[in-house]
């Protein structure tokens, strides 16, 4: 293997990359250029920018009930909480 050949960059073949992903993968992390070749085409191993924290990575969700929902929602969620103080009260009526 002459990966130790290289200072600055690298470049080895696919078999090569599978073989030593982890230790290639380190290495970019570490800022060495890797690159791979395969089919007679290179491709470039780059780390991602360094993350914030987690919750920075965190993608909002958007739950908005449209405004024209909003009445009909609050008018069923009504009907329905007293359906089960009904429901309830029958069922606690017979003990």
């Amino acid at each position: 293997m002459y990966m130790g050949v290289y200072n600055a960059a690298m470049e080895v073949s696919i078999t090569e990359f599978r073989r030593n992903i982890f230790e290639l993968v380190n290495q970019a992390m570490g800022g060495k250029e890797v690159w791979v070749m395969h089919k007679g085409r290179r491709f470039k191993l780059v780390p991602e920018m360094k993350p914030g924290s987690r919750l920075s990575r965190v993608t909002p969700l958007a739950v908005i009930t449209p405004p024209s929902q909003a009445a009909s929602t609050k008018r069923s969620n009504q009907s329905l909480q007293e359906e089960m103080l009904r429901a309830w009260k029958r069922d606690w009526s017979d003990l």
